[in-house]
This record gives structure tokens, sequence and C-alpha cells, in this order.
């Protein structure tokens, strides 16, 4: 079932969000400052494009700089890719089949605005030290 809604889900919006994941990496990547940010955005992108079957779980290791790194992150690119989540969740609860693709795109809210402390892990594996 997750391959089935991975496919809908990269034909329908993941390709897109992806599309704008790389746009927005690549806007980070210009300055060494940016590269981190850079990265977290490649990092979620390849999240958004196949999203069913993994989850985000927060790193016990992270501290304040991932923290500081979030409000950075919130004001370069997070909000405009959580206004994208948005607008596509939204398009695709239109109809009964979208519903789960729409629902897939909220969660995905949260970790557009803040990635920075967060690992994307299967959902299959056990969370042993995390």
């Amino acid at each position: 079932m997750k391959t089935i809604l991975n496919i809908i889900w990269l034909v329908l919006s993941g390709f897109w969000l992806f599309l704008g994941y790389l746009v927005a990496g690549l806007i980070l990547c210009i300055t060494i400052i940016g590269i981190p940010f850079g990265i977290a955005a490649f990092r979620i992108g390849g999240y958004a494009l196949w999203p069913f079957g993994r989850t985000t779980v927060e790193r016990r290791d992270a501290g304040a700089p991932s923290c500081v790194g979030n409000v950075l992150w919130l004001v370069l690119a997070g909000w405009w890719l959580a206004l994208a989540h948005i607008v596509t969740g939204i398009a695709q609860c239109i109809t009964i089949i979208g519903i789960p693709l729409g629902i897939a795109n909220f969660k995905l809210i949260p970790i557009s605005l803040m990635p920075l402390g967060r690992e994307i892990v299967r959902t299959d594996q056990p969370f042993a030290g995390r």
C-alpha cells in the first residue's frame, strides 16, 4: 500500500515539492554559511519525494545550534516551503481519494518549518537509541 501511495504522491505533488526543495537547497548552497541549510533542504526534498513508509524523529543530540539554525531556516526558506505544503494539501483534500495525500502534506509542514534537529527514518525499523 505504501508503494501505491508513494507513486500517486509522486505524480500529483511529490515531484513538484521535490523541485521546490531542490531550488531552495541550491539557492542556500550559494554561500558557505548556507551549505548546512542547503543539505537540510536536499534531505527533506528526498523525504517529500517519497514520504510514505518514513517518518521523522527528534534527535536527542541536537542542541542550541539547531534551534538557532531553525530560526534562520524559517526566515530564509521554511515559510515558503510550508506554504507550498498547505496549498497542495488543501488542493488534494478536495477529492476523497486525495485526502490521505493531503494529510501527508499537512504532516510535512512541521519539518518544512523546522528541519534541523530531526532525522528521517523508515517506519519499519525500530527506533533504538532515539
